[in-house]
């Protein structure tokens, strides 16, 4: 069928060699199918990752086709494997309840807040991220914005602006992690807190110190 790609991104019908060695654009393709995987819910948080590291190391063709042997094709329009993504999401907000995206929420290309003391928590733990890239526009005044990460996430705040304000970053680099996403903290922030941190652990995973982003394993 026209328009329908094996999860490593190729037309069906085309012959490939598994020995032949892989490229950016064919790591690439097999990143977007495990993304898409995930955000239906083929995949768990801790699946998805091991595969996407293992993706992002992979030498050749025969390594990513056995990341995606039990995923289903993707059909597609245009032939490559996209997921729903929103080029801009508007967070808005003024003297309101806490906002809150968490779970498999699909990471747009840029996203808008505009808040005044209103608390804002983004939990990328789980979210659905088809892009290496997200810039936030922070147009924000009173109250936290709390970034909570997960390792490969990395955040840049070099361009935001703040006035009266504060950042603090919890989060040790780790050296040898791939970046799966960087995001870009920009604009400017009145008399408020930016936090970034990685997910508490429960308390069975403090007890076996297990890190909160991995689900204790039997």
């Amino acid at each position: 069928m026209p328009g329908e790609i094996s999860p490593t991104g190729k037309r069906s019908g085309l012959d490939s060699s598994p020995e032949l060695r892989a490229s950016h654009a064919d790591r690439d393709r097999v990143v977007d199918v495990l993304r898409i995987a995930a955000g239906d819910g083929l995949l768990a948080a801790d699946e998805l990752d091991e595969r996407l590291e293992a993706a992002l190391s992979a030498r050749t063709v025969r390594e990513l086709t056995a990341l995606t042997a039990d995923l289903p094709a993707v059909s597609t329009s245009t032939g490559t494997a996209v997921a729903e993504v929103r080029d801009v999401l508007r967070i808005e907000g003024i003297h309101s309840g806490a906002i809150r995206r968490e779970g498999r929420w699909v990471v747009p290309r840029r996203l808008e807040l505009a808040t005044a003391w209103c608390e804002v928590t983004l939990d990328f733990t789980q979210a659905v991220i088809t892009q290496d890239t997200l810039q936030i526009d922070m147009n924000t005044a009173g109250k936290k914005l709390t970034l909570i990460t997960k390792p490969g996430i990395v955040v840049d705040t070099g361009a935001l602006s703040l006035v009266h304000s504060k950042i603090r970053i919890r989060q040790a680099p780790e050296p040898g992690t791939p970046t799966t996403l960087r995001v870009e903290l920009v604009g400017t922030t009145t008399h408020g807190r930016v936090v970034v941190r990685r997910a508490r652990r429960t308390f069975g995973q403090w007890l076996m110190r297990k890190p909160a982003s991995l689900p204790a394993r039997d």
